[in-house]
């Protein structure tokens, strides 16, 4: 590892997960603070159905739950009641961009977009104001989206201890009223629901405010990059000429906003020609597997046209990773 790849890393992740992948020797190399990520997509592809990755714990937790079997109870719970919200979360986009400013900051603008179709899903209009106005203002205020400027990330840490506080005193109350046997009202109701009963209310908030984040700055940044990337390929304030299916995939695809998803293996395993320790973090890159010249054609180009097109796109993992990591077939343009 050079000197100096660290700080290239936190300045350029993208740019140094190629340049590392350049360099490597074998299918895997070594990042800049430890663990190791493919570098070979045909590789890539093995890891991502192999039960050494896909059977250990996720370290997008950390270690906020205990085992394989809660991390996906709460990820299911999760993504059903996203589901279920989803003709409400429509509904609410109409009139949430047509309340949008003629200008605005941007990727701030999608991830404050995202918040407002999604706020009674976040958390339910009966909880308290003031825990609301909170959550609100943590949107806005760097909690989702990190700043360069040291005094906005000051001003984040000044806002987290009341949010977390307001929040764990709310989750007590709830846990004290019951959660009951029907749907979920919102987030908070499906954590709540699917952690182990032995969860602290310190630890179902900090799952609480992790979901959030990767539900509205994660959807919110994919968002920004749709709007970004139609714009700047598109004729000024011509209709854009490609269905909006095509647009969201192929900024999914260019500017995928998980960079790396690892895994800790669960036992000594082999990948790539290097020999992992039980515990050792190895990490897939749905960057580097989005712009790997031979599955993609010219991956560099920002091409909403190839998801129209007959040839079969390349290995895609827009949002995360698991056994289904696959080349996606084309949509035929409505």
């Amino acid at each position: 590892m050079a000197r100096g790849d660290l700080r290239r890393f936190r300045q350029d992740p993208l740019g140094s997960l190629e340049d590392l992948s350049r360099r490597r020797s074998t299918g895997v190399f070594p990042l800049p603070w430890g663990g190791w990520c493919v570098g070979d997509s045909d590789l890539a592809l093995v890891v991502l159905r192999a039960p050494e990755f896909n059977g250990g714990l996720s370290t997008f937790y950390g270690d906020l739950l205990p085992s394989r079997a809660a991390q996906i109870a709460v990820g299911h719970a999760v993504r059903n009641i996203i589901r279920a919200r989803l003709p409400e979360y429509r509904e609410n986009l109409v009139d949430a961009v047509a309340e949008l400013p003629a200008t605005e900051r941007w990727p701030e603008a999608g991830v404050a977009l995202v918040y407002r179709c999604t706020a009674d899903l976040v958390l339910h209009p009966a909880a308290p104001p003031a825990l609301r106005r909170l959550l609100a203002r943590s949107v806005g205020g760097g909690l989702l989206i990190r700043s360069p400027l040291m005094r906005e990330r000051l001003r984040v840490e000044m806002l987290r201890p009341t949010l977390f506080a307001a929040l764990v005193a709310y989750i007590g109350q709830r846990r004290a009223q019951g959660i009951g046997s029907g749907e979920p009202r919102d987030l908070l109701d499906a954590v709540l629901g699917a952690c182990p009963e032995e969860a602290t209310d310190r630890v179902v908030a900090e799952l609480y405010v992790l979901l959030f984040r990767s539900i509205v700055g994660n959807v919110g940044y994919a968002v920004a990059w749709t709007v970004l990337l139609a714009g700047l390929h598109s004729a000024p304030g011509a209709p854009w000429p490609w269905p909006t299916d095509w647009i969201v995939r192929e900024a999914a695809r260019h500017r995928p906003f998980v960079s790396m998803v690892g895994r800790p293996v669960p036992h000594p395993v082999a990948f790539g020609g290097v020999a992992f320790r039980t515990g050792a973090i190895l990490s897939v890159s749905p960057y580097l597997l989005h712009h790997d010249e031979r599955h993609w054609s010219r991956p560099q180009t920002f091409d909403p046209e190839r998801w129209g097109r007959a040839d079969t796109p390349g290995p895609y993992l827009p949002f995360s990773a698991g056994r289904s990591a696959a080349p996606v077939r084309p949509s035929p343009r409505p």
